[in-house]
């Protein structure tokens, strides 16, 4: 039976703005209270997906969450109406409101990590929502992110979603930003790879000194043994301490996998020889033959890197059998990386083709192509027990950028979070999207 990998895209949110709420990402931090245009931030994203659907690619839609989120901040201590929650939040801590405000959710590629079904003991394929417990602002997320994937994938006999793992810091789980999967077709078993930036527990692994490591190898370790995965399948990696130091704070800001091959940085991880030549000798076991596309320093640095989101990209298999690389128009305007791209698709080698799309109003915020979307590896019947409404189609893209143009503001500043009018537009915008994409009573202010 065929098999695809299937990106579902985080559609963009109503409140999306610059707030600067993600230490130890330097492009969140370095436009903090820029005015944000949530209108355009989410037709880029809408403009990717059609894109990619019309190149043939199976492209999915993740919908939303509700911000600003009032019971959260009910929880710790603000009271009354909604539209007094968040004045009292608004004048006496805006941060919080802020934190509670942001439209974090659209990053699909934080909200869970995958095991398609190949490689997973019962047969089925799984998903873990990411508790994402290092920022306050993203910790909030996993509740509806559970809800929404089970209206996504509610046959139980095909499908597993799990709760997330402890809200605790010693089970810190960022998804499939540090997950990626190897294989020799997406119907086959693969080597699923869990990248982490520390260990709980154990002394012995490193730690970054500037900016924190959000996953744990305890994390990776619990998801691994959730989805019922085989060690001989499973391959754990240490990002390297100094270049989360350096502004990668996932390990897709480094690195990027599809199928049988992994683009990635020369200081991607710790110990990079003997990681690669594990993923070889396992995926080799498999049936696959390994590649993995080093860049070395020299020519890309890791500031570079990370200021192009070069590696947050999206590696997509082409009915050729030849790649396509998807990149944020940010690469081309950083000289030395463009010329790397232009050198990698002339090579010969897997990667034959760039394509490049403005995604702006995301990359300020610190999220490019690969952060937009949460990859899922599918069999054909698996693929057909998808709610079909949350699959892109010339139907649905017209929909829901006329759902946009109707329900979104076309600026937004940290001031604004505080007008409760934007609570309303929220739930009104989401009311509505709930009917389009079949998702039934998901978010806290519906009634079943």
């Amino acid at each position: 039976m065929n098999a695809y990998e299937v990106n579902f895209d985080g559609l963009v949110g109503p409140t999306h703005n610059y707030s600067g709420l993600s230490f130890g990402n330097v492009a969140s931090t370095s436009n903090v209270s820029a005015a944000s245009n949530p209108r355009l931030a989410a037709r880029q994203g809408l403009a990717k997906m059609k894109a990619l659907h019309d190149a043939g690619f199976k492209q999915g839609v993740l919908a939303p969450q509700e911000r600003p989120d009032v019971a959260s901040l009910r929880r710790i201590g603000f009271a009354g109406s909604d539209a007094d929650v968040i004045a009292r939040a608004a004048r006496e801590a805006p941060h919080i409101l802020a934190a509670a405000s942001s439209a974090s959710c659209m990053w699909t590629a934080n909200a869970a990590t995958v095991s398609p079904s190949a490689d997973t003991a019962d047969g089925r394929a799984h998903f873990t929502p990411a508790n994402l417990n290092n920022k306050f602002h993203r910790s909030i997320e996993h509740p509806v992110t559970e809800r929404i994937l089970r209206a996504m994938f509610a046959d139980e006999s095909r499908f597993a979603v799990h709760e997330a793992l402890p809200a605790q810091m010693h089970f810190g789980d960022e998804g499939a930003a540090n997950h990626t999967r190897f294989c020799a077709d997406y119907g086959a078993p693969g080597v699923e790879f869990f990248v982490f930036g520390a260990a709980a527990f154990d002394s012995r692994y490193p730690k970054p000194a500037r900016f924190p490591a959000r996953q744990t190898l305890e994390a990776s370790q619990a998801v691994a043994r959730l989805h019922g995965l085989s060690e001989a399948g499973v391959v754990y990696a240490q990002q390297d301490p100094d270049t989360i130091d350096a502004g990668v704070f996932h390990n897709d800001v480094i690195s990027v996998g599809n199928r049988n091959v992994l683009f990635h940085h020369q200081r991607a991880f710790l110990n990079q020889a003997d990681v690669l030549a594990e993923i070889d000798r396992k995926l080799a076991a498999r049936g696959g033959s390994f590649v993995a596309i080093e860049v070395p320093q020299a020519e890309v640095t890791l500031e570079q890197a990370v200021r192009s989101y070069l590696f947050n990209s999206q590696l997509l298999s082409k009915a050729d059998g030849k790649m396509l690389i998807v990149v944020p128009e940010e690469c081309r305007h950083i000289e030395p990386v463009w010329n790397y791209l232009q050198r990698l698709i002339a090579s010969g080698g897997p990667v034959d083709e760039a394509r490049v799309f403005d995604l702006k109003q995301s990359m300020q915020n610190g999220g490019g192509p690969a952060c937009l979307r949460l990859r899922v590896a599918l069999t054909e019947a698996e693929l057909a027990a998808v709610n079909p409404s949350v699959m892109m189609s010339d139907a649905l893209f017209a929909t829901l950028n006329d759902w946009v143009d109707r329900h979104y503001r076309d600026r937004l500043t940290t001031a604004d979070l505080a007008d409760p009018q934007l609570l309303l537009e929220c739930r009104a915008a989401l009311d509505e999207l709930t009917g389009i994409l079949g998702l039934g009573a998901v978010y806290p202010f519906q009634r079943p």
